[in-house]
């Protein structure tokens, strides 16, 4: 078993702190290199031993699930930890059963697949927005953990993280990319109606929960209010519910070129982008 990640340093000792608490950003660099050294062993783990891991993030809009999901796609091979973010569903797909257009992108043997959102927009993002009936959210809440049963008896991996942000930093965040043109496509109409509907979609998270928070299944809150922790300590859980061993492949002989005859054609018959810089 790999030796990595019980004993972090301690992410509250003050030399890792600024002034106001957070965690500054040298030590966090430091420790997210190491997490994602760590990923990098956890994904081989997973191609060798063929295990099936499912990932959800879910929570508000700005609440750091993309920022987390881009810090472990940032070192894993993308043939092996793959993103599902799909969009909404078309005509055809209105007429399914719910859960038939994610079964798909559920991960094979050798996979992690993580969700940028997934099956819970029904209990959460359509139940706030009205886009769905009382009857289609009941059965949703009905059906669901059942579902997220017979995934986990058929051996899969579940982990399902609810990331947490307060209203007045989403307030916070979401001026922040108002005011940068760069930026300014993160933010959807459903988004800011996210944001004024704030307290109902405090309902919508409580009662997905009182359904869906099962011992097969449970949720896993990460308060998102500071960017930082939050993605380490969604990483350092994600290491620790996974036992793996370390199976990083020994250092291979780079081949020499092998000698043949070549000769290059012209270089002025080939197009090449301008050299701006």
């Amino acid at each position: 078993m790999s030796d990595k990640k019980s004993n972090p340093p301690l992410l509250t000792a003050p030399e890792n702190l600024t002034k106001s608490g957070r965690l500054k950003k040298e030590f966090y660099e430091e420790e997210l290199a190491r997490l994602q050294g760590e990923l990098v062993k956890l994904q081989a783990w997973v191609d060798q031993a063929g295990l099936r891991v499912l990932i959800i993030f879910e929570g508000r809009g700005s609440a750091g699930k993309g920022g987390v999901i881009k810090r472990i796609n940032e070192r894993t091979s993308p043939r092996i930890v793959r993103t599902v973010a799909l969009p909404k569903p078309n005509d055809r797909e209105r007429t399914q059963w719910y859960f038939q257009r994610y079964v798909p992108h559920l991960p094979s043997a050798g996979e992690v697949v993580m969700f940028d959102r997934s099956w819970y927009n029904r209990s959460n993002v359509e139940w706030v927005m009205d886009y769905c009936t009382a009857e289609q959210h009941q059965e949703f809440l009905r059906t669901c953990p059942d579902f997220e049963r017979m995934l986990v008896r058929s051996g899969i991996i579940i982990l399902k993280y609810w990331f947490s942000v307060s209203y007045e930093e989403q307030e916070k965040r979401f001026n922040a990319r108002n005011e940068e043109p760069i930026k300014r496509w993160k933010l959807s109409d459903i988004d800011l109606e996210e944001h004024r509907l704030y307290t109902k979609y405090s309902m919508a998270k409580d009662t997905t929960f009182q359904y869906t928070d099962t011992k097969q299944s449970p949720w896993f809150v990460v308060p998102s209010d500071e960017k930082r922790r939050a993605r380490l300590n969604c990483i350092s859980h994600i290491l620790d519910s996974i036992p793996y061993q370390d199976v990083t492949p020994e250092p291979v002989v780079i081949p020499d070129r092998e000698d043949m005859p070549y000769i290059r054609p012209p270089m002025r018959e080939q197009t090449f982008v301008p050299l701006k810089y």
